[in-house]
């Protein structure tokens, strides 16, 4: 295997990974049942850029770019809309979260 095969596969790999990572956002935010410490501008444009890099994937037929940004599309769009549901959710502050701690900030 040449070296630029090996960073091909290993970008590639990142890639997917990458995209994949705003699902961690979306879990921490359903698990809290809340989405106040998210920045939803963020993650839109996340959403959108992941969009534009797909269709300039699909445009050149290269399947790197359209593999890791389908997964970007749908791990971002995946965690706008549970963080908008979160967002526009009551909070029940007052209901811990089971396996989840919370910190008592107020002082």
């Amino acid at each position: 295997m040449t070296t630029t095969s090996l960073l091909a596969l290993l970008a590639a790999g990142f890639g997917v990974v990458m995209g994949a990572s705003p699902l961690l956002q979306a879990r921490r935010a359903h698990r809290r049942r809340s989405a106040d410490d998210v920045s939803l501008a963020f993650i839109a444009i996340l959403w959108c850029g992941g969009l534009a890099w797909l269709a300039y994937g699909v445009a050149l037929g290269n399947t790197a770019l359209i593999v890791a940004n389908t997964v970007g599309v749908i791990s971002s769009g995946t965690a706008l809309l549970v963080s908008l549901y979160w967002t526009r959710s009551p909070s029940p502050a007052a209901q811990p979260v089971p396996g989840i701690p919370s910190w008592d900030r107020s002082g």
